[in-house]
């Protein structure tokens, strides 16, 4: 028999009442409950290794897996989403749209505290066993002092329930020898994940009702923190579900709505791997090498971007690896019903600006279905070069689709048509974007911009589905169009495959630029104010603007008040009674004059602003607003140029921009926030 059933068998040695109680107590209190593990895996973060743990939902997934197929061995468990698996039996967890070192993967039950930063480690889980069977043993008999030690020989010492120590290795000893004592300082060792303060998310809704693609900017870093897109689009997914549970709670307790999935698209690394980093380095001067290595790095993508070879491969990589992660996401989610959208950050938003004006709707996929006289395949063939290649077949691109405008159309294209009956623009006149939609609506033609106004000549690939809407975050589109030569965006022009299109910059931002002025030229007006997620403007705009409107009080009263104050100093003497009836008049003007000063266009009244018509913006966004502000924060409203930097990468975990996404996706549904926004 062993001792703790011996224990357990043994007849109390009193028989009184309070005797009876000690031992129901001290039963009680030995009672071992077994620990309930939590599943984490590893993550470099830098240059240092940290135990993340898994959300309750999926780390109780994992277990059920566990448990139930233990010789399962390739048993594969999605987790996040469905944005990782993780293969059970190596314990490795692999992420599956992008490139990421693959982690490894443990069931902790018991933890120590680091050395540094006094982030708790998760011992071994075959140590794990080790600890667990000693603190079921102590915790029964009431046996402590307990010492186990680690397979790297730490010493861990269970004191009690509540106190349990681990001691580093010893590195020297001497003939006296040494006790755990006297290996410096004690490290904390814990039982269970709840007594480590983890923050453990609960997990993310199964239900996907719309997928977002989200295209980087300029280099391999997306914010000021030097994080890649993955890290970025990780907060901006974060947020996502934060506002959805304090926007949209009612449909998700309705189960009507799930969640929004963000997806990375890099194009940075497939470019920099095409070999031109080494042509770059044997011209790069010595001399300030860290600025130098910057520029090739991020600043040139621009330069990049606007030639013929590198912009073919930037929107080939772009295109096909949007393409590529939609099937791969149709494949691992089957059941998915929903729509997909598009966004891009700085020249990010450009590229995508591009590809979508030259992308085909239906009704051009079917009337052009005709035989080319070359393909690529067969130039590639005949060994030409990918710069000549892609002008040779943008060239009979273009010339068929001028000769097919001009027979449907019979009106000239672009500034291409030499003819005599041609009619010439006026002067002062400057080149627009879908300045001839009318013409090719009718006959079923796309809408774009002709690179003969600026735009690199490349051939655009196709996207394999139609975007619902496109973003764009701190968008330089405006300035690009215009240095093309684009000095007007016809109203009636929208994207051949996409109807919505939303330009979200912040105030600061050095880098974004807007859309509206272009399509409204005559028109001097604000781009729209993005409302605060917390439902009201920031403080200090409300201070601001309530200062401004009691500036203009005072002065229209003070001007008021000189003006009727001027009016009796000059007028002649009159008699009593035309005195007070002057007077009254002189009331009745004042009150008038106040009303009408406080209708002046800088300060309109309640009901002006009621009563003003919306701005008509044109097609591009379907009729309603493109440009939309941020507010800046208190502290960025000191210095302008002290956060233009952080402006231009505020994106990634703004609330309100993300709030704006979830309100236009879910609103194409037909659901709508808790509560409207002011």
């Amino acid at each position: 028999m062993s001792a703790v059933e011996q224990q357990q068998a043994e007849p109390s040695p009193s028989s009184n009442s309070s005797s009876s109680f000690e031992v129901v107590e001290a039963d009680t209190a030995n009672k071992y409950e077994a620990v309930v593990p939590h599943w984490f895996y590893c993550k470099v973060i830098d240059s240092r290794e940290r135990w993340i743990p898994f959300s309750q939902q999926d780390s109780e997934k994992l277990e059920e897996a566990h448990n139930s197929r233990k010789d399962d061995e390739q048993l594969v468990v999605p987790t996040e989403g469905g944005r990782y698996d993780v293969h059970l039996k190596k314990r490795l967890r692999c992420a599956m749209y992008w490139e990421e070192e693959v982690s490894e993967v443990r069931r902790c039950t018991w933890f120590y505290k680091g050395d540094k930063d006094n982030k708790y480690i998760p011992y071994s889980e075959s140590f794990s066993e080790e600890l667990e069977e000693t603190y079921m043993i102590a915790i029964t008999l009431d046996e402590w002092k307990k010492k186990l030690e680690s397979p790297t020989r730490e010493v861990i010492i269970l004191h009690n329930p509540k106190l349990m120590v681990h001691y580093h290795p010893v590195t020297t000893s001497d003939d006296w020898g040494s006790t755990p004592t006297e290996q410096g300082r004690p490290r904390t060792v814990k039982r269970g994940v709840e007594n480590i303060s983890a923050d453990i998310p609960c997990g993310e809704p199964l239900q996907i009702d719309h997928l977002v693609f989200v295209v980087h900017g300029i280099g391999p870093a997306c914010d000021i923190r030097f994080r890649s897109i993955v890290q970025c689009v990780n907060d901006f997914r974060n947020v996502s579900l934060s506002m959805l549970q304090a926007h949209f709670k009612k449909a998700q307790e309705q189960q009507q709505i799930g969640r929004v999935e963000f997806l990375p698209v890099n194009w940075h690394s497939p470019l920099h791997s095409t070999g031109v980093d080494v042509d770059l380095e044997r011209i790069t001067l010595p001399s300030i090498n860290r600025l130098r290595h910057f520029i090739n790095d991020t600043i040139l993508d621009v330069f990049f971007y606007n030639s013929s070879t590198y912009c073919q491969t930037i929107v080939d990589t772009v295109a096909s690896e949007m393409n590529r992660l939609y099937r791969l996401f149709l494949q691992r989610n089957p059941d998915f019903k929903g729509g997909v959208s598009i966004a891009g950050h700085s020249l990010g938003s450009l590229i995508l600006f591009d590809l979508l004006t030259n992308q085909k709707d239906s009704s051009e996929d079917e009337a052009g279905n005709k035989e080319a006289l070359c393909t690529e395949k067969d130039l590639k063939d005949m060994g030409i070069p990918l710069g000549p290649r892609t002008k040779i077949l943008h060239y009979v691109r273009t010339k068929d689709e001028t000769q097919d405008a001009q027979q449907q159309a019979h009106v000239p294209v672009g500034n291409n048509d030499k003819s005599e009956d041609a009619p010439k623009p006026e002067s002062g006149s400057s080149p627009q974007l879908g300045a001839r939609s009318s013409s090719m609506n009718g006959g079923g033609k796309r809408q774009y911009l002709d690179v003969g106004l600026g735009q690199v000549s490349a051939n655009y690939p196709q996207l394999i589905y139609k975007p619902d809407i496109f973003f764009a975050f701190g968008s330089p589109i405006g300035m690009f169009l215009t240095v093309r030569g684009v000095k007007r965006i016809d109203p009636n022009y929208s994207l051949p495959t996409c109807k919505g299109f939303f330009n979200i910059f912040h105030p600061f931002d050095p880098v974004a630029y807007r859309i509206e002025p272009m399509i409204i030229p005559d028109l001097e007006f604000e781009p729209m104010l993005l409302p605060h997620h917390k439902g009201r403007k920031r403080m200090h705009l409300e201070l601001k603007e309530g200062l401004t409107r009691m500036g203009m009080d005072l002065k229209n009263n003070l001007l008021g008040s000189l003006r009727i104050a001027w009016q009796s100093f000059t007028r002649p003497p009159l008699l009593a009674v035309e005195a007070a009836a002057t007077e009254n008049k002189a009331e009745t003007s004042l009150e008038k004059q106040t009303v009408h000063s406080d209708m002046k266009p800088e300060e309109p009244a309640a009901t002006g602003k009621e009563d003003t018509p919306p701005i008509n913006v044109g097609m591009l966004n379907g009729g309603h607003r493109i440009d939309y502000v941020l507010q800046e924060k208190p502290i960025e409203s000191f210095n302008e140029y002290l956060f233009a930097l952080q402006g231009h990468l505020c994106y990634w975990e703004s609330e309100d921009t993300v709030l704006l996404i979830l309100k236009e996706i879910y609103q194409t549904q037909g659901i709508t926030l808790d509560q409207p926004l002011q």
